[in-house]
């Protein structure tokens, strides 16, 4: 009984270690990134950006973009690879922003 409760044991941890590994969103470098698990990461570029199945609807993806400090959200649309995307501001400037089913978001 001891060996099954310890093969269990060590078969999980060795099946979710990967998975877990797999699922980990490497932090931004850039010091102001606002980083916030239930909310993604803002990402110094859109090669970041995840594609998948995103579920987000509209109203969320602009949402989450203003929640990310970006304002005047226009133009907003998905493409084929599930990623919303944007034209908006921060900090005075104008960008084309990005944001995939994680919750990541990107500039351009």
């Amino acid at each position: 009984m001891l060996r099954t409760a310890l093969f269990a044991a060590l078969l999980s941890v060795g099946v979710g270690g990967p998975m877990a590994a797999a699922q980990t969103t490497t932090p931004s470098t850039d010091p102001g990134a606002a980083t916030d698990a239930k909310q993604g990461v803002v990402l110094p570029s859109t090669a970041g950006l995840q594609k998948g199945a995103n579920s987000f609807t509209e109203a969320q993806a602009t949402s989450r973009l203003e929640d990310h400090g970006f304002t005047g959200v226009t133009g907003l649309t998905k493409d084929d690879a599930g990623i919303w995307w944007a034209t908006a501001s921060k900090d005075g400037k104008s960008v084309k922003v990005g944001l995939d089913y994680q919750g990541n978001v990107a500039t351009q």
